[in-house]
């Protein structure tokens, strides 16, 4: 039997994602240097406070935000965990609707606002369309979470970000699946008068063709078609039903399983 196993697009076993929240005005400069390196990131919007305060309003983030995501962060940033159920479907669905109409495709991801969840509010956001949620405590590794909907992160920006990413460079065991999972607000970058730390971080990790650079949802999505791919008992054939493809190692060889196809392994 052949050995198998799963692979990022193009037989890549490393991902970088990035993740901030607010839809603050200093997500521009972000951006900015995210695509100066060929990196992605996912922005979770309040769609009840754009254009609020120091955020962008509904027409700046739209455009700014192109080939990266938007995700749900609530309509109004309440500390859910507190709030009745009504009142957290209210926040969550309305986010959505209100941004789907803005970028125009599915918003099927949110971080916790406040970092507040519950595991009853887990066990709701399914039924909410919500796929993935990021928390706030993070764990300092590179593996994929056991929960997407308790996703969390490497870390957060102001710990030990270079550090985790000279380690994160340096893997090479293709045997594993790497990821690496940053967080944050960009106003932070502001207040903390360090804007170098993200420059230099970006500029390093950035433009390596060893690193898949995805959004949040692009990493569940993927993940969830490798769940759904059909082998033979006898693992020599594989059936994609999926509409993209799916990238696997068979015995150290980079097989792409097209969308729709089924291909012989062995």
């Amino acid at each position: 039997m052949a050995r198998i196993l799963l692979c990022y697009p193009e037989g890549k076993f490393k991902a970088l994602t990035m993740s901030y929240d607010d839809g603050r005005r200093a997500d521009e400069r972000l951006v900015s240097i995210f695509n100066k390196n060929g990196i992605k990131g996912t922005f979770h919007i309040n769609a009840g406070l754009l254009g609020t305060n120091d955020r962008l309003t509904a027409e700046e983030a739209v455009e700014l935000y192109k080939g990266h995501e938007v995700s749900a962060h609530t309509l109004t940033h309440p500390t859910i965990a507190r709030c009745p159920k009504e009142m957290l479907v209210h926040e969550i669905m309305e986010d959505r609707k209100q941004l789907e109409q803005l970028v125009g495709y599915t918003v099927r991801g949110m971080s916790y606002p406040n970092g507040s969840y519950s595991r009853e509010i887990i066990s709701m956001l399914p039924h909410l369309g919500i796929e993935y949620a990021r928390v706030v405590p993070t764990h300092g590794g590179f593996g994929l979470p056991e929960d997407f909907l308790e996703w969390k992160g490497t870390c957060h920006h102001n710990r030990d970000l270079m550090k985790n990413a000279e380690t994160f460079a340096g893997l090479f065991k293709k045997q594993y699946l790497y990821l690496m999972y940053v967080w944050g607000h960009s106003y932070e970058f502001d207040n903390d008068n360090n804007w170098e730390l993200i420059e230099g971080f970006c500029g390093y990790i950035g433009g390596r063709d060893d690193i898949w650079y995805a959004t949040n949802i692009e990493i569940v999505d993927y993940i969830k078609a490798y769940g759904q791919l059909k082998f033979s008992a006898g693992c020599d054939l594989v059936y994609n039903p999926n509409a993209a493809s799916v990238w696997l190692s068979v015995d150290e060889q980079i097989v792409e399983v097209k969308g729709g196809s089924q291909v012989r392994l062995g």
